[in-house]
């Protein structure tokens, strides 16, 4: 095989040139991130039960979903969260090797089948079943910096001009709204004018359901027409009520003396939110936060950067006064990760060029290894599609280990080449003569690494996923470089190398003096070498004596998945007393914000009062802060560095007595949870009800609190939140000819009217 490329070198250099035009391309192609895509694909279920309370949530939507959706094809668990606001979230976790769009279809056929058993409400409201990761992919700010406009407009802005057009950016799944609710017409109904009139609820909504509708008409002149007919014309009547005035001209009674009772006449009407459960700044400053997750199996760099792009595109139809800020993007540890990883990667080329030309002393010698190294490693590319990886900090480095591993093929070519020479042979005699005897070793050679590294992509499970591109993409650049020990090195060798002329100059003296050294310490080697193989017992004791220490101090060093490294930003949650008011939560995160804002190193505090990422739903004793650090390179300082200003934060935040705040890094891995450490679900198989699962909570949370391994242990299950228990006499109800369910409107509408 070397004889036919060593007489055919042009054939060997366009096999070589196609493989680095062929990677090059590939790598275009390739998609880029911090880690292989080995998060499991999550399927999350929402739905809506207005004005019910958590139990009632989880017997009357969570359980009638779970029950149809347990066992779908490929799954591995689910967890449902059920909140005091309504609010049902169900996360289905299915295998890493599943199909997230698969997985996304098969959970909404089955979540189709308890659509039946739901309630009237949440069909009214919608159950949504998505593909989404559960922490956001990017957090835009939008801000009005001189105030002239309030956080109501800025949410509604957002919703009206910016939640359609990032929805359809390639990438992004899901796009939340944090702030101020969208617009709504509130009715405020004032139980004294309704006494007054002897006016029910359920009349007031009647009243309103029967009078804001849609009333298509017709056309006038349509056919079937007379015949002579010249004109058609659309009729069109009034529609849906969009004022406050016109909602208050709605005629909830009129009597037949002629007396009108107007809605405006029982309730104050104003332009208000759908909601008033959260509150968001940035910095300090009332904003509307859009919270954009990614779409599970995508590229995350260019959905951020088609984010980036529309916004640029977005901002030129912005009104005067409103700008956006890019509070939060997850994709720049990527980006630096990926460019440190480049960077060492160039260095280790440049150190093995310094370090081959400094042993083999000529520059033919040293360029043949050179070319040599980037076919291996550009040519690995070309299989990376292939295989589904992707070019992220693993196969780089990869990469970075392999160039020590494939410039040794074409090291040993070069030296078995110049030895033959030096004996008188010419280039291409001397590299047939080399080619014969060390064929056999390059390729045993080759065989014998890919064995070491190809096992350990067959590691089942996240871990053995997580390093199957680093051991792979070492055993191909490994094999690329045998084949191009016998086919490109010999063809260069045979071209390039020349007998060596005897040479002055300051070079040569430099040589001469290295090799004299290196001389040295290879005696000095060689003579303990020697000593130890007299002494075979003495080199068994000094084997095991290392092998003692290693194994002593291996077992200090700490063990992880994966480390806690400086991403560039880190989140904070706030739990206050159980139903703590969002006033009392909104003054607490201030005060987190004051505190931030002293802390050097911190660019942007995005403060959310009502939410936690923790949990994943609304609740008015619950606060989340996402903080972005400057950039790596202005935090010179040690005060500055991740570690040392989280620990210290925390540290600040432990003071605050009104409720518990703590500041935690995010996964390591992105998409595989919302933040670092482990999650662990506990179970009630026996089914013996809330109670007795909150005691064995508190249980295992005290135990495990006192492990020295776990910084910091916590629960989302808050069982004995304080509630206040409504009893209605069913019996007195039906006797008087009052239907349950008017009952219950009218609680639900005065309960929560404004003062």
């Amino acid at each position: 095989m070397s004889a036919f490329f060593i007489r055919r070198p042009i054939l060997a250099i366009v096999i070589s040139l196609i493989t680095i035009i062929v990677g090059v391309v590939s790598l275009v192609f390739i998609p880029v991130s911090l880690f292989p895509n080995i998060t499991p694909p999550e399927i999350v279920v929402s739905a809506t039960d207005p004005g019910s309370d958590a139990l009632t949530v989880e017997q009357s939507v969570a359980t009638p979903i779970e029950q149809q959706i347990s066992g779908v094809d490929k799954m591995n668990y689910m967890y449902s969260l059920n909140a005091n606001t309504g609010q049902m979230k169900l996360r289905v976790n299915f295998d890493e090797t599943s199909d997230p769009k698969t997985d996304q279809i098969l959970t909404q056929m089955r979540q189709a089948q308890a659509s039946a058993q739901l309630p009237p409400e949440v069909a009214a409201q919608g159950v949504s079943v998505q593909k989404s990761f559960a922490a956001p992919l990017m957090l835009i700010a939008l801000r009005s910096p001189d105030g002239r406009y309030t956080s109501e407009f800025l949410t509604n802005y957002a919703y009206i001009n910016l939640n359609d057009q990032l929805t359809r950016v390639p990438g992004i799944s899901n796009v939340q709204v944090f702030g101020s609710g969208q617009y709504a017409i509130r009715i405020w109904i004032r139980p004294d004018q309704l006494a007054r009139f002897n006016i029910s609820v359920p009349e007031v909504i009647g009243a309103i359901q029967q009078q804001n509708t849609v009333n298509p008409v017709g056309q006038a002149g349509g056919e079937p027409a007379p015949p002579g007919q010249e004109f058609t014309y659309m009729a069109v009547a009034r529609g849906s009520l969009v004022t406050p005035e016109q909602f208050g001209q709605i005629v909830v009674r009129e009597s037949s003396a002629g007396a009108t009772v107007r809605l405006e006449d029982i309730a104050r009407l104003e332009l208000g939110s759908q909601v008033y459960s959260t509150r968001a700044r940035m910095n300090g400053q009332p904003s509307s936060i859009i919270a954009l997750y990614q779409l599970p199996g995508t590229n995350s760099l260019a959905a951020a950067e088609g984010v980036r792009k529309l916004l640029t595109e977005l901002k030129q139809r912005f009104p005067k006064g409103l700008e956006y800020v890019i509070a939060l993007d997850t994709t720049q540890p990527v980006i630096a990760g990926i460019h440190e990883m480049i960077k060492t990667l160039l260095e280790a080329l440049v150190l093995v060029a310094l370090v081959v030309f400094l042993f083999l002393q000529s520059w033919r010698a040293t360029l043949i290894p050179l070319l040599a190294v980037p076919v291996s490693l550009v040519g690995t590319f070309v299989f990376f599609p292939l295989l589904g990886f992707s070019i992220n900090s693993l196969s780089l480095f990869g990469l970075v280990l392999a160039i020590g591993l494939v410039i040794d093929d074409a090291i040993v070519v070069v030296e078995a080449v110049e030895r033959y020479i030096r004996e008188g042979l010419s280039p291409r005699a001397a590299t047939l003569k080399a080619m014969k005897e060390i064929t056999s070793p390059v390729i045993g050679v080759a065989l014998v690494l890919a064995a070491v590294f190809v096992p350990t992509a067959l590691v089942p499970g996240i871990t053995g996923r997580l390093y199957q591109q680093f051991a792979v993409t070492i055993a191909v650049s490994v094999l690329l470089s045998a084949f191009n020990a016998l086919t490109l090195s010999p063809a260069l060798c045979a071209l390039l190398l020349r007998p060596r002329k005897p040479n002055r100059g300051p070079v040569t003296r430099f040589f001469g003096q290295f090799n004299r050294l290196f001389d040295w310490i290879t005696e000095r080697y060689v003579q303990t070498a020697a000593i130890f193989t007299r002494r075979t017992g003495l080199a068994l004791v000094f084997l095991v004596l290392f092998g003692g220490i290693a194994l002593l101090l291996g077992q200090k060093v700490p063990t992880s998945f994966l480390p806690d490294e400086d991403q560039g930003f880190f989140y904070i949650n706030l739990q206050l007393p159980n139903a703590a008011s969002i006033q009392r939560t909104d003054e607490i995160c201030r005060e987190v914000e004051s505190i931030l804002a002293q802390t050097p190193g911190v660019k942007f505090t995005t403060a959310i009062a009502g939410f936690s990422l923790l949990s994943g739903v609304q609740s008015s004793y619950s606060g989340f802060f996402f903080v972005t650090l400057n950039p790596w390179e202005e935090r010179k300082k040690i005060s500055e560095q991740y570690q040392v200003l989280k620990g210290r934060l925390n540290l600040k935040l432990i003071t605050l007595s009104e409720g518990t705040v703590f500041a935690f890094s995010p996964p390591a891995i992105p998409g595989l949870g919302v933040a670092g450490g482990v999650s662990f679900v506990l179970e009630d198989r026996a089914d013996r009800g809330t109670d007795y699962l909150a005691r064995n909570v508190n249980t295992f949370l005290s135990s495990a609190s006192q492990r020295p391994e776990l910084a910091r242990v916590t629960s989302t299950l808050l069982p004995s939140i304080p509630q206040v228990y409504l009893n209605v006499d069913r019996d007195k109800s039906l006797k008087q000819g009052v239907a349950l369910k008017d009952v219950y409107n009218t609680l639900q509408t005065l309960v929560q009217r404004r003062p």
